[in-house]
């Protein structure tokens, strides 16, 4: 078996054990953000911040419906002015929770991906989130590390494969925009 096919394989397998529960209670917690007026924040370090970047525009974009309020998400990872100054001048692992201080308030959301679960950068915008009030979301890999502890909800591809898990994260990702649009089955887009 070549190597692409063992790959593949393995990703199936994995998904094939997608936490479809977790998933869910995700899905409740932005569709009632949406509702509320809500924002939704992202963050994440290297290919799992550029999975934020990914998200906003998709959740921004591909939500827009007639009758429905848009949805408001910003990924933090997209300033990358503000990500230099605050590390360069205080510290890398106050580069989210910095941004959050000023623009976050109770009943906010705020997804962390990330494939290890702890980010010091990750780990500190989610405790700080907690002690606001600002709902917390994981979306891991591997054991879910710290981070799975702090979220409300934590949704782990358990796989150490970095690239299964921003795989996961990528289809969890599609799968909750067009479970925000569709209570049936979604369209192609």
């Amino acid at each position: 078996m070549s190597l692409v096919e063992t790959y593949l394989q393995e990703t199936i397998r994995h998904l094939q054990n997608y936490p479809i529960e977790d998933f869910n209670k995700v899905v409740a917690i932005l569709k009632e953000a949406r509702a509320n007026g809500n924002k939704i924040f992202l963050i994440g370090n290297g290919g799992s911040g550029s999975t934020a970047s990914h998200f906003a525009n998709d959740i921004i974009k591909n939500t827009i419906q007639e009758g429905q309020p848009r949805v408001r998400c910003i990924a933090l990872t997209d300033n990358m002015p503000i990500i230099m100054a605050i590390a360069n001048d205080w510290d890398y692992s106050r580069i989210f929770v910095e941004q959050l201080i000023p623009l976050a308030k109770p009943n906010d959301v705020l997804i962390g991906f990330s494939g290890s679960g702890d980010s010091a950068n990750i780990i500190k915008a989610m405790e700080w989130a907690k002690e606001n009030q600002v709902k917390v979301i994981a979306l891991g890999g591997r054991d879910g590390g710290k981070m799975k502890s702090i979220a409300d909800v934590s949704v782990i591809m358990s796989t150490n494969s970095m690239a299964q898990i921003e795989d996961a994260h990528l289809i969890t990702n599609h799968m909750l925009f067009l479970s925000m649009i569709c209570d049936t089955r979604p369209p192609l887009m």
